[in-house]
């Protein structure tokens, strides 16, 4: 089958505001359904989703925009904590609100904010375990030195150590990248150890 040499061509880019002034007044008469039928009696050269878009969008009477206030956008975080990127249902709870606006919103301003929260509040954490680290490794010094203090400087005969030596140090399953955290750990545990001694 050809295609109809008389097939009819859309505009794109930018409304003008004859455009939405004429969309806008068709609405009115016929209601917001029909797309199709709203685009041709409005006479304008676009296609039905580009007309119920810019009405849904941005034309309608009832849409509230910009200036997102700060207990909106704590719904929108607690929102999309639970549903994701569930926009529309997300907008359905924010009366006057596009999901679209929301969508915009969530990607320019709110996930970038929710990326600097997690990283602030991962910092503290990691210097805590850090410090646990060094505050277990000068216990384990400590119990080092009085045990040997204990033998009058002799080496102990026996061994509390209940498993394989050969088979603890056995890293010749792990790949390079892994094994850099125990260079580190051994550098500063030395470090400590001999900090002490």
């Amino acid at each position: 089958m050809e295609k109809s040499s008389a097939a009819k061509e859309y505009s794109k880019g930018a409304w003008t505001p004859e455009e939405d002034g004429k969309l806008a007044e068709v609405i009115a008469v016929h209601g917001a359904k029909r797309w199709k039928t709203i685009a041709a009696k409005a006479g304008l050269s676009r296609c039905g989703k580009s007309c119920r878009l810019r009405w849904l969008n941005y034309l309608r009477p009832n849409i509230k925009r910009g200036n997102i206030s700060d207990q909106e956008e704590d719904l929108i975080l607690r929102l999309h904590k639970l549903l994701g990127n569930r926009w529309s249902l997300i907008a359905g709870r924010l009366p006057g609100r596009t999901d679209n606006e929301i969508k915009n919103y969530w990607n320019s301003h709110l996930s970038k904010k929710m990326k600097q929260k997690e990283k602030q509040s991962e910092a503290p954490k990691r210097e805590g375990e850090e410090a646990e680290r060094r505050r277990e490794t000068e216990r384990v010094c400590g119990e080092v030195r009085e045990e040997s203090s204990s033998n009058g400087g002799e080496e102990s005969k026996t061994s509390s150590v209940d498993f394989d030596v050969d088979e603890f140090f056995d890293f010749s399953n792990e790949s390079t990248l892994n094994l850099e955290w125990v260079s580190r750990f051994l550098e500063s545990d030395k470090g400590i150890c001999d900090e002490k001694s």
